[in-house]
C-alpha cells in the first residue's frame, strides 16, 4: 500500500480540526499557550488535524513561528498532521514562478517538520488563465514530487483566497497517483459545491468537506471526510454529526445538524474573516485557549456584541436537552 493510500484509509471518515494558532495582539505565536491547546485537542476523537491553514493564518505565521507551530503539534499528535502549502503573506506581489517556488518550499518545510501530508492552498491567480488546470495540476504534481509527501487539493472560496475549481480540474487532481482527496469549503455556495462533490465522487479518493456553514448537506451531497475551522474549539459539535450520518442515525443526525448549525451561524457570518477571532471567543470559553493568546491580529475588528452572541450559544448548546452536554462535553 502506497504512503497515499494508507493516509487516504487513516482519514477517511473523521474530523481533522483546522486548528487554531493562539498568538498575542502582535502575532507572535504563544508557545506554551499552543502546547496546551494542543493537548486538548490531542484528547479528543479527530483523525488529524490540519496546521499552517486559513483558520491558523499558516500563511501569516513568520517563518520561525510556523516551525514553531508544526513543532508542538508533530510532538503531541499521534494522529497524521496535514499542512496547509501555499504563498506566505510576504510574498503575495510576487511573480507566479516565484509564487509557485514558495508553495513548494513550504511543502518541503513540512515534510522535514514531520508533516504526513500537503493541503495545497489554491493559486487564485491560475482563475483567469486559458492554462489555468494545467498550471494547477503540475504545481501539485510538483508539490507532491519535491516534498514527497501525499496532497490534498483545496477549492476555497473567494472571500478566504481562493477561486471555483471547474468539475474539469477536480478530476484532474484526483487521477494524481499522489493526491489523497480535495477539500471543498465553497462557504455557502451550494452549487459549486454539490459540482465538485459529483466530480470527485469514484475517484476513490478522499472528498472532504470543509462547508461550515453547509457541513450536513455536504454530507448527504457525498462528503465521507471533514477537515473543518469550526471544530478547531467545540470538536464533539462536528464529530457527532459525522457519527451519525455515518450510523444512518437520521435522528441524531437531526439533531447534531441542528446544535453545529447553531454554532455556525454566530461563528460564520460577515465578515467572514472575523470567523477566526470568533473560534477564538469559543476557544477562551472552552477553556483551551487563554484570553491572553486569543487574539487574531490579521482579521478584522469585530463588536462585543458578537462574542456575547457565540458565548450565549455555546451556554445554550451546553445546557439544552438531547444529551448535547453528554454528546460534545461540558467546559472546564
Amino acid at each position: 500500500m502506497s504512503a497515499t493510500e494508507e493516509l487516504t484509509a487513516r482519514l477517511r471518515g473523521t474530523v481533522l480540526p483546522a486548528v487554531l494558532t493562539p498568538m498575542d495582539t502582535a502575532g507572535s505565536v504563544d508557545l506554551p499557550a499552543l502546547r496546551r491547546y494542543a493537548e486538548r485537542i490531542a484528547a479528543e476523537r479527530v483523525g488529524g488535524v490540519a496546521v499552517w491553514a486559513h483558520t491558523g493564518r499558516g500563511l501569516c505565521l513568520a517563518p520561525a513561528d510556523r516551525r514553531h507551530v508544526m513543532t508542538v503539534w508533530r510532538d503531541v499528535l499521534d494522529v497524521p498532521v496535514v499542512a496547509g502549502a501555499g504563498v506566505p503573506r510576504s510574498e503575495r506581489a510576487a511573480t507566479q514562478p516565484a509564487a509557485e517556488d514558495a508553495t513548494v518550499a513550504m511543502a518541503v518545510e513540512a515534510a522535514g517538520l514531520g508533516a504526513d501530508a500537503v493541503m495545497v492552498y489554491p493559486m487564485a491567480r491560475y482563475g483567469g488563465l486559458p492554462d489555468g488546470v494545467e498550471r494547477a495540476v503540475a504545481l501539485h504534481e510538483r508539490v507532491a514530487a519535491e516534498s514527497g509527501l501525499p496532497v490534498l487539493g483545496f477549492f476555497l472560496h473567494a472571500g478566504a483566497g481562493g477561486y471555483p475549481y471547474p468539475p474539469e480540474l477536480v478530476r484532474r487532481l484526483l487521477a494524481l497517483p499522489s493526491t489523497a482527496g480535495i477539500k471543498i469549503a465553497t462557504l455557502d455556495r451550494a452549487v459549486d459545491c454539490q459540482d465538485a462533490v459529483r466530480a470527485a465522487q469514484g475517484s476513490g479518493r478522499l472528498v472532504v468537506t470543509g462547508e461550515d456553514r453547509m457541513f450536513g448537506p455536504s454530507l448527504m451531497w457525498g462528503a465521507d471526510t471533514a477537515l473543518v475551522g469550526i471544530a478547531a474549539a467545540r470538536v464533539g459539535l462536528t464529530t457527532a454529526v459525522l457519527d451519525a450520518w455515518t450510523a444512518g442515525d437520521a435522528g441524531a443526525f437531526l439533531r447534531a445538524s441542528d446544535r453545529l448549525d447553531r454554532f455556525a451561524e454566530v461563528t460564520f457570518l460577515a465578515p467572514i474573516e472575523g470567523y477566526v477571532r470568533r473560534m477564538m471567543w469559543a476557544a477562551v470559553w472552552e477553556g483551551i485557549i487563554p484570553e491572553e493568546a486569543a487574539h487574531d491580529p490579521y482579521g478584522p475588528p469585530l463588536p462585543e456584541a458578537e462574542r456575547h452572541a457565540v458565548v450565549a450559544c455555546l451556554e445554550e448548546l451546553a445546557t439544552a436537552g438531547e444529551g448535547a452536554a453528554a454528546d460534545e462535553g461540558a467546559p472546564v
